[in-house]
């Protein structure tokens, strides 16, 4: 399905065809195009910091007994990244112009200290992986100078205080909440049972839904303490990138990124293994995740084969693998999988 009808007003799916409306430093900014971009970048280069959140000294939190401190190195910084890097789609045989590239905003892993980058540039940002008991230390830096505005992680399901909440709050920001370009933090969230799950994190800062749509957003999975983990796990995020965010006159329904099956992941298993599954809706839509041939149980021990999520919700599949072959899986809302939303997931006997 071609979705060039998709209007600028209207790639947010607001009633009217009303423009996305962004609140940034007290100042309303209508974002309906490239230039609306830009001006809420401005905005938010213009927040100041809160006086609330001035850096202070923070109690270092200690796992519960058994429980580590599990440390990672994460910055925020933009980079070009194609939507369509194979400039085709391999599901319907459809080519695509050369130009399928925007300016993204990543979380990206380093090396302890920050010392080089751990890997490449993804979206979304690294898993984060931890038990019960465990305290995940997150050493964040905003090492981008290009749009000069604070960003923060924000996450969801674990334990913190409020200087860890990540989240902009205007006067009642904390110190976690406002990192400016070449600024450094360190966030501490406490992994007690009530946070078994799989959970996002993303930019809370003064420009949050912005950002976040151009890739500042990320997976969290909490285990129980000693649970057998799964033979492959995957992370899939489920969300748009529209005209204003990528200056392509066409909406993109994005799987990590990218659209269009051979673009989007493909995702791999054998016969035997025990694979799990995380999908998210990572945008303001409500989308589905399923997977043909297969079905698997939900939290309520219902077999399920095209659970639904909305934003910032996820849900899980995983089941050990007993159907070989090349499977699509897709957002079974029509005209998203029709528009990228849609991937392969291949099984090896």
């Amino acid at each position: 399905m071609d979705d060039r009808s998709t209007t600028r007003r209207s790639f947010f799916g607001l009633a009217g065809g009303a423009a996305l409306l962004c609140t940034i430093g007290g100042e309303e900014v209508e974002v309906s195009n490239s230039k609306g971009l830009e001006k809420a970048d401005a905005v938010a280069a213009r927040v100041r910091r809160p006086r609330a959140a001035a850096a202070r000294d923070v109690p270092q939190i200690q796992p519960a007994p058994g429980g580590v401190r599990r440390e990672y190195w994460i910055q925020a910084e933009t980079a070009r990244w194609d939507i369509t890097p194979i400039k085709r789609d391999e599901w319907h045989g459809r080519k695509f112009p050369n130009r399928n590239g925007y300016r993204a905003y990543v979380y990206r892993q380093m090396t302890p200290g920050f010392a080089a980058p751990a890997g490449g540039i993804n979206i979304p940002g690294p898993t984060l992986r931890a038990e019960v008991g465990d305290v995940l230390v997150v050493h964040f830096r905003n090492a981008d100078r290009k749009l000069r505005q604070a960003v923060t992680m924000h996450p969801h399901g674990v334990k913190y205080n409020p200087e860890y909440d990540g989240a902009y709050m205007g006067d009642f920001t904390r110190a976690g909440g406002f990192i400016a370009p070449g600024e450094t933090f360190t966030y501490q969230w406490e992994c007690t049972p009530d946070s078994v799950g799989v959970w996002p994190y993303h930019d809370h800062g003064p420009n949050h839904t912005l950002n976040t749509f151009r890739g500042l957003f990320g997976a969290l999975i909490v285990r129980p303490k000693g649970v057998k983990h799964p033979d492959v796990s995957y992370t899939v995020f489920a969300h748009q990138l529209p005209p204003p965010i990528t200056g392509i006159q066409r909406n993109f329904q994005c799987l990590n990124g990218r659209a269009y099956a051979g673009n989007t992941p493909t995702l791999r298993s054998r016969v035997g293994q025990d694979v799990e599954i995380n999908a998210f809706g990572m945008d303001s839509n409500f989308h589905t995740f399923h997977i043909h041939g297969h079905r698997w149980k939900d939290p309520a021990g219902t077999y399920v084969d095209n659970p639904a999520m909305g934003p910032n919700e996820s849900v899980t599949a995983r089941f050990v693998e007993d159907n070989p072959g090349r499977w699509l899986y897709h957002c079974h809302v029509f005209t998203h999988q029709d528009t990228g939303m849609a991937g392969w997931y291949v099984v090896d006997p």
